[in-house]
């Protein structure tokens, strides 16, 4: 069945039920439309894609789920399935209307973007950061059919997880949790308890500080105790005007506020050794661990060292659907636990999200210094453009910042005009205390290996005006 299709009706949607929609593209052209039903005659494997060439001289490439392609522009709305027409796409980036289907997904929506910018950003067959956007289809697919689950956060693959992040960390347990704000939260109240002391010490620009809307303190009765200054890492020497003995310190590696950047490794044991000095933990924010090792050229465990707990997430560097591990010895992991629960973390089954974890984690742990390397070569690509500064440069991890001397509003109209040509960079940049300087962040995935460093520079350059 082919043609120029914009519903399946009613009476044609139990039929079509298990229909896949593809766009033959010709020149960089869409078409045509096709409905085909899954008993249809396969067509011939295609070449690949230019932006996937790249991905096949990769170690373990071949284990990398490939986006999802732009012109699957399918999507769901009110019990029936809608097609996005090439005619309707003209009017969004003509201004003159949108595609509602594919902004409406949920969970899609981005606040103060407009809905036909999303439904480009559906559109495009190329994306600059990370490992590209998130697709409900792909993260699913990172759920292995013979995935075992567990009950209540026990056994399964839940268990699988928490011994092998465990032992990727050198240390003696680990438990999944939903969620990053949950598993620091809760590792800090267990040190605090621990001590009976109330003060953590962190970095001014702490997610803690910055992102959780006071919970520690409304939450737990613990006081967040700013270290050092907002602008650059905090530094063994900024503890010195700490004179009351906390619960814990708290470090980030890497300082993702800065670009990713990390302290000297001397300096990181040396701020583990202040904390235990004065009987307090030294608890390791790892959300981008497994960046920063490819970053100081150690191994996970060797950066976990120093802490006595380290949290790490899945759905950041590694890509996986959100949850994170928290590690540390059996009596704080044993505690943390049970923390869970009373916060409402043990859901009847977490298999989901620690399957895709444990997917992504062996996906692409391994690609972790070919990110870093990527990018340096970003750096060396775009740092002599005029109005760009990479920061921090050269890059420390497989992440960076990008300073364009630019207005928020000339940046919106360039991003929209590389998304009309399928490729998708940022929805928006964020402010700074300069008006006309912007700021973006680059992580470094799947996605920005697969382009071109000419097309990464070019599209640098349109960003910087």
């Amino acid at each position: 069945m082919t043609g120029s299709l914009q519903r399946l009706g009613d009476g044609a949607q139990a039929e079509h039920e298990q229909a896949g929609v593809r766009l033959a593209r010709r020149d960089e052209r869409i078409l045509d439309t096709e409905v085909h039903l899954e008993a249809a005659a396969p067509e011939p494997a295609a070449a690949p894609r230019r932006e996937d060439r790249r991905l096949l001289q990769l170690p373990h490439a071949e284990d990398v789920a490939p986006e999802r392609p732009a012109f699957l522009l399918a999507a769901r709305r009110d019990g029936q399935l809608h097609v996005v027409h090439r005619e309707e796409l003209e009017r969004g980036r003509r201004g003159l209307g949108h595609s509602r289907h594919a902004s409406e997904a949920p969970g899609r929506r981005l606040s103060g973007v407009d809905d036909d910018l999303l439904a480009l950003r559906d559109a495009c067959d190329r994306s600059l950061t990370g490992h590209g956007e998130w697709r409900p289809e792909t993260l699913l697919a990172t759920i292995p059919r013979d995935t075992a689950p567990d009950r209540y956060g026990s056994g399964g693959v839940v268990a699988e997880l928490e011994a092998e992040v465990a032992g990727l960390l050198g240390l003696p347990a680990a438990v999944y949790l939903p969620s990053g704000v949950m598993a620091q939260q809760v590792a800090l109240r267990v040190h605090a308890d621990h001590r009976g002391r109330h003060t953590v010490v962190c970095h001014p620009d702490s997610h803690l500080l910055a992102h959780e809307e006071q919970a520690l303190e409304r939450l737990h009765g613990t006081v967040l105790r700013p270290a050092g200054q907002r602008a650059r890492l905090l530094l063994r020497a900024d503890l010195d005007a700490v004179a009351e003995r906390p619960a814990a310190l708290l470090v980030e590696l890497p300082q993702r506020d800065l670009g990713g950047q990390l302290p000297p490794w001397d300096d990181v044991v040396e701020q583990a050794a202040w904390a235990r000095q004065r009987d307090a933990a030294a608890h390791l924010d790892g959300a981008r661990l497994w960046e920063a090792a490819a970053g100081y050229g150690r191994s996970p465990a060797e950066v976990a060292a120093p802490f006595d707990t380290v949290y790490v997430s899945f759905y950041k560097g590694i890509g996986a659907l959100a949850g994170c591990c928290l590690a540390g010895p059996d009596d704080v992991v044993a505690e943390v636990r049970e923390w869970r629960r009373r916060l409402g973390g043990t859901l009847f089954g977490l298999w989901p999200g620690a399957a895709s974890a444990l997917t992504c984690l062996r996906r692409r742990l391994p690609l972790m210094p070919a990110y870093l390397e990527r990018a340096h070569e970003v750096a060396d690509a775009v740092r002599d453009l005029p109005g760009v500064t990479v920061v921090p440069d050269p890059p420390q991890t497989p992440m960076l910042h990008l300073l364009l001397r630019t207005t928020p509003e000339r940046f919106a109209a360039a991003a929209r005009r590389l998304a009309e040509d399928g490729l998708w960079t940022w929805a928006q940049a964020s402010i700074t205390t300069d008006p006309g300087a912007v700021r973006v962040e680059l992580p470094v995935g799947d996605a920005t290996l697969a382009l071109g460093l000419g097309e990464i520079r070019a599209a640098i350059a349109a960003l910087a005006g």
